[in-house]
């Protein structure tokens, strides 16, 4: 309860607190995409099809938190400018796999380079041990919320 009784203690609410530190960490991160002209939905893209490469649209919304009509209008915005490529046609069905190109990748070791710098700032404050706890901790409420998500 917050001191007035009614909700939740803003800060002492871990909900809140993840919230928070998402939206600052999201801040962050735009500000060193901005001059690369990238936002972090442009990069999360990126780093998903060098990692995965051939994710359809809705593969790539699900892993960048976005709809997949807002994905659709950033491949078609990353093919036009030569950062991506599909295919004409689905080979399968009809998903069109989307491969980055090697300017796609060059973008994306910059990105990746000011997008680490975030995340070594961010964890400035935390030894070596504190980081790997918090990234188990994390993981373990990820993972607890998936679970009680399966018709709740």
């Amino acid at each position: 309860m917050s001191q007035n009784g009614v909700g939740v203690d803003l800060e002492t609410s871990l909900g809140y607190l993840l919230k928070e530190a998402s939206s600052a960490l999201r801040t962050a991160m735009e500000a060193v995409l901005r001059p690369l002209g990238m936002s972090v939905t442009h990069y999360s893209c990126l780093e998903l099809l060098a990692q995965r490469p051939g994710l359809s649209n809705s593969e790539l919304a699900r892993g960048a938190f976005v709809t997949r009509q807002s994905m659709n209008v950033l491949l078609q915005n990353l093919e036009r400018e030569g950062y991506v490529t599909r295919p004409a046609e689905a080979p399968v069905g009809k998903v069109l796999p989307t491969r980055l190109t090697p300017r796609g990748r060059r973008s994306l070791e910059k990105a990746t380079v000011a997008v680490r710098s975030v995340e070594v700032r961010m964890l400035a404050g935390l030894t070596g041990t504190e980081q790997s706890g918090a990234l188990r901790i994390l993981q373990s409420m990820i993972h607890s919320l998936r679970e009680g998500d399966d018709g709740a």
